[in-house]
């Protein structure tokens, strides 16, 4: 069985190689570089399964260099970043990433969330049967959610969404009407008990209804129920 693969994107000598060698007695396959360029060179070449990409680089704007990686690859993002402020992690999320850790870091954490990320499906998987098609859309008011093709429409026009947000989407819309507290949605989507990824949840959230919002999407509506979690509302 390969090795799964790590790509580790860190200017700073000395976290490049902490990170490489945790990573590495976990049992990963790891390559690590310092720039953006460098980066997005590899990505093209060596088709990792994981991208730990810190966001401040010496020749690009980590989030930049994001959206260009998940413009050609369907590889997990985990953004590392000293920056504390919520717009920064909001900007990270909509560009692509499906996760992020604050320096300075614990190197266990570290393994962990990449370990769980791993073990999510990089794609959805095929229909089962052509006759389950129709059951995979999931039509409420102006809203389609089609499971299938991964695709959501308001109005018939389909709204670009990230593979979290759409999952987050799907997991609401299965269960229209019912609260989903922000752990059920860290398991279904994230696969993760870790409390430290509530912060996660709010923000793809915040950037999915943003979207929505623009779609110009008026119902259903995604709540918030104030310290429990959200649900989606005619």
């Amino acid at each position: 069985m390969a090795e799964q693969s790590v790509l580790v994107v860190e200017d700073t000598d000395e976290i490049r190689e902490l990170v490489r060698t945790v990573l590495t007695r976990a049992g990963m396959d790891v390559r690590a570089v310092g720039t953006g360029a460098e980066a997005l060179a590899e990505v093209r070449r060596s088709a990792p399964d994981v991208v730990v990409l810190d966001l401040g680089l010496p020749d690009a704007d980590g989030t930049e260099v994001c959206r260009q990686i998940r413009a050609e690859s369907e590889c997990y993002v985990l953004m590392l970043t000293a920056r504390a402020e919520e717009v920064d992690l909001l900007i990270g999320l909509a560009v692509g990433a499906d996760g992020y850790m604050s320096k300075p870091f614990s190197p266990r954490e570290l393994v962990a969330r990449v370990q769980v990320m791993l073990r999510r499906p990089r794609v959805a998987p095929a229909p089962e049967a052509p006759a389950a098609a129709e059951d995979a859309v999931r039509r409420l008011a102006e809203l389609e959610v089609d499971e299938d093709s991964r695709e959501v429409r308001v109005d018939g026009a389909v709204v670009d969404l990230t593979r979290t947000e759409f999952d987050l989407l799907a997991a609401l819309a299965s269960r229209p009407g019912r609260v989903l507290q922000r752990e059920t949605l860290l398991r279904e989507v994230w696969q993760t008990d870790w409390e430290g990824s509530v912060r996660l949840v709010e923000a793809h959230m915040s950037n999915l209804r943003r979207k929505l919002q623009a779609a110009g999407l008026s119902s259903p509506e995604i709540k918030t129920v104030r310290g429990v979690g959200y649900r989606l509302v005619a």
